[in-house]
Formats: structure tokens, sequence, C-alpha cells
């Protein structure tokens, strides 16, 4: 089973036989012994998303940290990004309960060291695996304390601290955003009530059953009320949050998806002007033009492979301002190098705010070729799928293998690898024109799906 459930940055399975409070219990205890074998502060703090799994989890772990004879924060309903927080500010290790854009029957975790510092397989999950694996013996030390803390002002102050105090007030913008019954319902509005915005909320009541739709803002069927209610409201710009909220893809004033590629380049001009020569993170799924902006505006860009864990660990490494993933998460320095779907649409506003355009004028020059948006498809074998593909390429152009296999031509991309979290390989393929583009995605589709 812990196969199947801890992926390659968090754990995640099916609540009815996987992801049981004896579960979270021993991944208490085993986190505990962990931190112990790091030396890490003897306090851990726990957040919860709106699943209805959540509390019983977080319960459930608790239990287990506390007979190892170490102490809980427990901050209650969070985003992602709000337990990023609490890591960072109170320098402590940390655990979220979430799945995150996954279906109501998944629940999971994501962990942390004191300062928001990922943990990933290599960094500690085979680790933690190991010692579930292992059944650590309770502790002879005092059980440890369990006490609550809300961090929801403190949150929401530390985020709107990261700009210039009239950055909010230069023009009134129609906000619409869809929190897809996540913790977007909980963080959304806390944080616009301090903006000088008309929001219009859509599915802020917290649920994890997801009633509406799935809070997966990647699948375009799932940002279809939004972009309907952004031009019905004649809005200036809508956001779409995940179910953690560490997500967040924008619409335009015409209702069109901006491509995640573009709010990279947009964040990164922004943070090269008040960081000239810096360096950028993207993740190689990017579109060709955010290395291209990083560039003509003076910075330093670092390519790096998909995940959260990998791109946190680059910035460290890297001394980097700034990451940009085209999933939708960006990593800031200025917040530990976490990621928060609600800073990068703090970043969003504040510039549309700036401009006296629309977003879709501001974000035009960053849009500058013809992308295919992330194609998955189930195949019988991963390993064999890819190598079919990278022997008709090699030799012909540019071949590297950072995370799955990228071919690059003068006027063509694609990167083919298979997915961190399920059962799927992922193509993503860019081209200067829709012809060139269509034709190497349609070759490539041809050659995974031949038995």
């Amino acid at each position: 089973m812990l196969d199947k459930i801890i992926k390659a940055y968090d754990i995640r399975g099916l609540v009815k036989n996987q992801i049981t409070p004896d579960f979270a219990f021993s991944v208490g205890v085993a986190f505990a012994k962990f931190l112990e074998y790091e030396r890490e502060p003897a306090t851990i703090v726990v957040g919860e998303d709106m699943r209805p799994s959540s509390p019983l989890l977080a319960d459930a772990f608790t239990d287990g940290v506390t007979t190892q004879g170490m102490d809980v924060i427990r901050i209650g309903l969070a985003s992602t990004d709000m337990l990023y927080f609490a890591s960072g500010k109170l320098n402590l290790p940390g655990i979220m309960f979430t799945a995150s854009h996954n279906p109501a029957k998944y629940n999971g975790m994501k962990l942390c060291k004191s300062g928001a510092r990922p943990i990933g397989q290599e960094s500690g999950l085979l680790k933690i695996r190991e010692l579930i694996q292992m059944g650590v013996p309770i502790s002879n030390r005092p059980v440890g304390s369990v006490r609550k803390h809300d961090l929801l002002t403190e949150y929401v102050d530390y985020l709107l601290a990261q700009f210039p105090k009239n950055a909010f007030k230069k023009r009134k913008l129609k906000v619409v955003i869809d929190a897809g019954n996540g913790m977007a319902g909980f963080t959304a509005p806390a944080v616009m009530a301090r903006l000088d915005v008309d929001l219009i909320p859509m599915y802020f009541e917290l649920d994890g059953n997801f009633p509406n739709h799935e809070a997966n803002p990647i699948e375009p069927t799932n940002l279809k009320d939004l972009q309907k209610r952004v031009k019905k409201e004649k809005a200036d710009i809508g956001l779409a949050f995940d179910g953690d909220a560490d997500r967040c893809f924008l619409i335009d004033e015409a209702g069109e998806l901006v491509n995640p590629s573009a709010l990279t380049a947009l964040i990164a001009v922004r943070e090269l002007k008040a960081n000239p020569g810096a360096t950028i993170i993207y993740n190689l799924i990017s579109s060709k033009a955010v290395a291209e902006v990083i560039a003509e505006n003076g910075g330093v860009g670092v390519r790096s492979r998909v995940g959260h864990s990998y791109i946190k660990n680059l910035m460290a490494q890297s001394g980097a301002i700034f990451g940009g993933e085209h999933s939708g998460h960006f990593y800031f320095n200025n917040f530990w190098r976490a990621d928060s779907g609600m800073l990068a649409a703090l970043y969003a506003i504040a510039e549309l705010m700036a401009a006296k355009g629309e977003l879709s004028e501001l974000l035009a020059p960053y849009n500058r070729y013809v992308a295919s948006g992330e194609i998955n498809s189930k195949v019988k074998d991963v390993t064999k799928s890819i190598a079919k593909v990278r022997d008709k390429y090699h030799g012909q152009y540019q071949v590297d293998e950072l995370d799955g296999l990228t071919v690059t031509a003068d006027n063509w991309w694609f990167n083919l690898r298979g997915s961190n979290t399920e059962p799927l390989l992922r193509l993503n393929v860019e081209a200067n024109t829709q012809k060139e583009m269509v034709k190497i995605r349609d070759t490539i589709l041809a050659l995974i799906n031949i038995r």
C-alpha cells in the first residue's frame, strides 16, 4: 500500500482503506521520530482542509505525535500556503491534511520541515515510510501538549505586507473568485476585504464533497462556470483555486484562460525590477517565452524538473527570488520559498490595478507561442512508451531527460513524462504556429498509443 500512496512529494490515497485514522496515527509517530533524527524542533504545526475526513485524520496524527513526547499546534482550517506560512513564521515543522485537487474520496498529507522546507521522497518521505514499516515503539517520554492557534489574520497581514501600501488602491476592480468549495472560500474573503475590489464569490461554501465541480482548475471543464460569470459580470479578472488553494489560475476579461506561463513571466518581470539580475526558476514545461522574458529583463533563468520539492530545493541552492510552474504553482523567496496561490493572485491584481488596460493587454507580450496544454494518456507501460518516442527523435534534435523526455527543435519543443501522482503519461507541446504544434502533438500521441 505504501508504494501506492507515498508519492514523489506528498502522501495521498483513498480515505476508505488507505488514508485512515490508524494510518495517520502511524505517520504521526514516524514523523515525530524522523524530526528527532533531523534535530528539528519538538513541536509540529497541523493544518487541515474542508474534507470530512480531515479533522479525524488530524486528530489521529496528533495522538501519534504526542505519544512521542512532541507538542502540536493546531491551526485548524487552513489553505496549504497558510500551513507553510505557519511553518515559516513559527520556524516549526508542519503537516497539512489535504488531497489538494483530488476528488472527494481521497485525502492526504503534505509535510515540511521548519521554515516550510519541503519534504519529498529524497528529503524525508522514504525515511518516514521506513519508520512506518518498522513500527516505531511508543516513547516513554511524557505525552506532548496540544494547543490551538488561529493564524488567518496574521497570514493576511503578511501577504499584504509584501506590497507597497497603495498597491491595491490605484483603481477599483471587479474580481470573480471560484473557490470550488475548497479552502479559498476560507482565505479569499479575509484577503479581498482588505483590497479595493468588488468581489463576486463563487462556491465559497466549504464542502469536501465538491457539489459544484471538482476543485481542479487545470481541467478546462472546471473553469466553465467561472468563465461564464466573468463575462456576465463584465469583470476585470477571474481567479480559480484548487482544493487546498495553493494553486491559482487566471481568467481574463474576455473569459479566456490565462496561460500560467504568462503569469510566471509577469511576476518575474515585477520581481526583477525590484531585484535586478536575480535568479528565477521555471519548470521545463513552461513556455519558451518565460526564459526569454527573464533574459530580456536582465535575470538569470534556471530550468527545473516538475514538482514543488524540486523547485524549492533549487531555489534554496541558487538563491532564486521566484519560481513558477506551468501547473499553477508559484514560489516566492519572501514566502520561505513556498508556493502560494493567493500571493500569486495578489501580484496579478496589483499589476492590473497599476495598468491602464485590460488583463489580456497586460499579458499579451508574454503570449508568444502556441501550446497544446497538458494532454494525459493512459498507457500500458510508461517507460516503453517514452522509449518509443525517444527512438524516433534521438540524433535529429536536442534531447534531454531532466524530467521524462524533452525534445527541442528551432520552431517547437515537447516534453513527455510520467505523472508523479497518477498512472498517466503527460504530454506538453509548444510551437511557433498552430500547424506545427498540431503536427508534433498528433505524431507523438499516435506513437504512444500504438499497441
